[in-house]
């Protein structure tokens, strides 16, 4: 089971990470805090303070087509907030 899911690369996220060294990843929702340290250290080699994490709540949708209005919502999904060391940085883009 791969903990990690994906890294958030948003503006805000950017800004924290730019500003407080915290990086945003999408998780598994059964792991917990402790294996995600884990997960993140080993993937990015980096050490890791303080992990925060949170259930994003699915988001409505709606469009319009032919046949009528088609109503659906977004999965909700773990977030996980990771603090690392001082001096420490993830590189999202090296692998492009």
């Amino acid at each position: 089971m791969a903990i990690i899911i994906k890294p958030i690369v948003t503006e805000k996220m950017t800004a924290a990470g730019e500003k407080f060294n915290r990086y945003g990843f999408m998780v598994e929702r059964a792991a917990n805090k402790v294996q995600i340290k884990k997960a993140v250290e080993e993937m990015y080699n980096v050490q890791v303070l303080d992990v925060n994490t949170l259930i994003a709540a699915p988001k409505a949708k709606q469009r319009y087509t032919k046949t009528g209005l088609l109503r659906g919502e977004k999965a909700a999904y773990k977030k996980a907030i990771v603090t690392l060391r001082e001096g420490e940085t993830i590189d999202f883009y090296s692998n492009i």
